[in-house]
């Protein structure tokens, strides 16, 4: 099997949504197929058909979250000891090569990714440019208008 690398705040995550469909969603979804069922005639019954549906799709999220927390990697940041190359859990600063503009970036687990607070995929291409490199060192990232460059400005295990 397969570890899937999370930081804390990542499984943290996971966990929460995990109980947030064992304690809240499924037994809305169940209440929702024993009210359609009361209505008799569930060979036409839309209502029965969306919840059956939903309650599919709940259970197979259910299952895919306890399959990564099974199968997580759970890494704290602050206690990376990897002098100062990029890996999963880094803060990154990096400043483009054409403009100087500078953007700081963490490198996070695929389920807590979000671009608006500055958390990229591991395995988002300006995260695979990356890894492994040091502070100084340039990052070619294969973009859809042609390769970008930016220089990694200093690397953060927090």
């Amino acid at each position: 099997m397969q570890k899937i690398p999370l930081t804390e705040y990542g499984a943290e995550l996971l966990r929460g949504e995990l109980q947030q469909l064992k304690s809240v969603a499924r037994p809305e979804v169940i209440a929702a197929i024993a009210e359609a069922r009361s209505h008799g005639d569930l060979s036409e019954n839309a209502e029965y058909e969306a919840a059956k549906e939903r309650q599919g799709f709940i259970e197979g999220r259910i299952a895919e979250i306890e399959g990564k927390l099974a199968r997580a990697l759970v890494v704290k940041p602050a206690e990376i000891h990897a002098e100062g190359k990029v890996v999963f859990g880094a803060t990154v600063t990096l400043s483009d090569a054409d403009n100087g503009d500078e953007v700081r970036y963490q490198i996070v687990g695929d389920d807590e990714a979000d671009i608006k607070h500055f958390k990229i995929s591991v395995n988002s291409p300006i995260a695979r440019a990356m890894i492994g490199k040091e502070e100084g060192d340039i990052a070619e990232v294969q973009a859809p208008g042609g390769v970008r460059e930016y220089e990694i400005v200093s690397v953060e295990y927090i």
